[in-house]
């Protein structure tokens, strides 16, 4: 999988900012992203703070080594 070039801090805060009362376009456009990504993100990433997202990516990263190990 590609590795994002956003890291989760940079991602809520844009989600956040998207929150607001701005067009979600043209947050999409200053950032470079599109709103196919934006919306993934909130889908993902909406309504957590930066420490739960660490958590997540923590808790994505054990599963992952789990899963590999089951399967060796």
């Amino acid at each position: 999988m590609k590795k994002s070039q956003f890291t989760e801090e940079q991602i809520i805060r844009i989600l956040k900012e998207g929150e607001g009362a701005e067009c979600t376009r043209d947050v999409c456009r200053r950032h470079n992203i599109t709103e196919q990504t934006f919306y993934r993100w909130r889908n993902k990433f909406g309504g957590m703070e930066v420490s739960d997202a660490h958590r997540l990516k923590e808790l994505e990263r054990e599963n992952q080594l789990l899963k590999k190990l089951v399967a060796d």
